[in-house]
């Protein structure tokens, strides 16, 4: 595989503070709320084969008819959580009396040799 200078500097930016590897496969968890719809989030082929993984923990502000209104990004590779909000953005919750925030935590693995 060859290395270019932008996917050099692409990887270098991944490894920001906030990446902190992950043990196992991409996994997700999160508080509160049931779940009714779920979508997992693209894990950019790039960073998987370069071993670049790591957590993402975000808030989703979720509307009283289960919609995801609004995601805020609480830590994470900047990639990552880019790819991890826009999927939590697609979830459906359980209704509920009122509005509430979620914790919602994706672990994006890197594969073992």
């Amino acid at each position: 595989m060859k290395i270019t200078l932008a996917s050099l500097s692409l990887l270098v930016f991944c490894l920001a503070p906030g990446s902190i590897p992950a043990a196992r496969a991409q996994s997700v968890e999160h508080s509160g709320r049931r779940v009714i719809r779920s979508q997992k989030p693209d894990y950019p082929p790039i960073l998987r084969s370069a071993g670049i993984g790591g957590v993402v923990r975000l808030n989703a502000r979720v509307l009283a008819d289960g919609t995801v209104a609004n995601v805020q990004v609480l830590g994470g590779n900047p990639i990552l959580a880019d790819r991890a909000a826009k999927a939590l953005m697609t979830w459906k919750y359980a209704r509920a009396a009122a509005p509430t925030n979620e914790i919602v935590t994706f672990n994006f693995d890197t594969p073992r040799n």
